[in-house]
């Protein structure tokens, strides 16, 4: 029984250290195609930072000096629409005011119109007058002198 014994021991213990480097060798096939996924990239350098922060702080300040220049225009283009408005407003009176104009000149057209066809109405329904008598001349006015 020794033998198998120290048989058995020697077959677990080789199945124990076979064990270990299979693991060992897993994990270290592991981190190989892990690095190999993603490979380390070199650190940025403190004026790396430094040069990139003063690239944003100026694209910071050409973007703050741009948005001003929007809200001027803004400002200019709420003002002419304010007064686009007022134009508008004035203009829809002034449009309304010639429209009523326009009526009471139309009205006073066909008035008119009917009036001028009842006159020609009238003269054709009229006998044709006798010429009038001649009228006799007028005698010549007195001059009256001013005493000035």
């Amino acid at each position: 029984m020794t033998i198998r014994l120290f048989a058995r021991r020697t077959a677990v213990t080789a199945g124990v250290v076979v064990s270990l480097v299979l693991g060992a060798a897993t994990i270290r096939a592991a981190s190989d195609w892990t690095a190999a996924s993603a490979p380390l990239e070199k650190p940025v350098s403190v004026q790396e930072l430094a040069d990139a922060l003063a690239v944003e702080q100026a694209r910071s300040v050409d973007l703050a000096a741009r948005l001003q220049g929007v809200g001027a225009q803004t400002a200019a283009l709420d003002v002419a629409l304010g007064a686009a408005a007022g134009q508008v407003i004035t203009d829809k009176a002034t449009a309304d005011d010639l429209q009523k104009r326009l009526k009471a000149a139309q009205k006073k057209l066909k008035a008119l119109n009917r009036q001028l066809a009842q006159a020609a109405a009238r003269l054709r329904a009229a006998p044709a007058a006798p010429a009038a008598a001649p009228r006799p001349a007028a005698t010549p006015a007195r001059e009256v002198e001013d005493d000035d």
